[in-house]
């Protein structure tokens, strides 16, 4: 399920190509040799996955809490409600809902400090407006930290939310150098395919967390530590 991620990120970077792709062609330029335009374009794709592997440890921990509670396929079953849920809601309740939570002053400050950093002719700059950019609102990442719930573990969630950047790379850093490459058309097109691999992979989670005894896609869960727990107890002199 960890590789889900990439999957998710690589057919749904169209997405990121409209969302962030004006910030990617505006990167400002580092020194005059070629070596370094590229490696400039690939610390700001870098910087956006480290921001995407922090938010999986977040939605990791979140996902281990519940998990420890014996609550592993209902996890998988949330996630799958969840990204269904943010397909569907509108993006002005997901607006309010910012509003209400005041994460809207934090993308303020994220913009300014993007404005600060785009201003500095940097390597380290250019990776610190990747780290920048995965912090703004963006429903695609926010379906993809979903997913991330029910990975296994914090580890696993950083994972998860790390493949699906690296799914992302390709066509950002080819828009990183020429935005030309791709076409409005293409883009539009990709962007309307987007909720429909998102509900793809909500199926997923929900068949996954079912326990189907579907072998690889919907395993039954064995409650072996439970089990032993009984037994010793049971097997206990009196």
């Amino acid at each position: 399920m960890i590789w889900a991620g990439f999957l998710f990120g690589l057919l749904g970077s169209f997405h990121c190509v409209g969302m962030c792709g004006p910030i990617a062609m505006a990167l400002p330029f580092v020194g005059s040799t070629g070596w370094r335009y590229y490696a400039g374009r690939l610390l700001y794709n870098g910087g956006r996955i480290a921001t995407y592997a922090l938010l999986g440890a977040l939605a990791g921990a979140f996902g281990q809490s519940l998990q420890l509670a014996g609550l592993q396929q209902t996890v998988s079953i949330v996630s799958g409600i969840l990204i269904l849920l943010l397909l569907v809601v509108p993006a002005a309740s997901k607006g309010k809902a910012a509003s209400v939570l005041g994460t809207d002053r934090l993308m303020v400050w994220v913009r300014q400090k993007l404005g600060y950093y785009f201003q500095r002719n940097s390597f380290g700059s250019l990776f610190t407006v990747g780290m920048l950019n995965g912090l703004l609102p963006c429903g695609f990442v926010y379906i993809a930290l979903a997913g991330a719930i029910s990975a296994p573990g914090i580890g696993g969630a950083m994972l998860y939310m790390a493949l699906f950047g690296l799914g992302t790379f390709p066509l950002m850093f080819l828009v990183s150098l020429s935005g030309k490459l791709i076409s409005l058309k293409v883009r539009a097109t990709f962007n309307k395919a987007v909720p429909y691999v998102g509900m793809c992979l909500a199926v997923l989670f929900i068949v996954r967390g079912l326990g189907l005894g579907i072998p690889y896609l919907s395993p039954k869960v064995v409650h072996t530590e439970q089990h032993t727990t009984e037994m010793s107890c049971c097997s206990k002199p009196k």
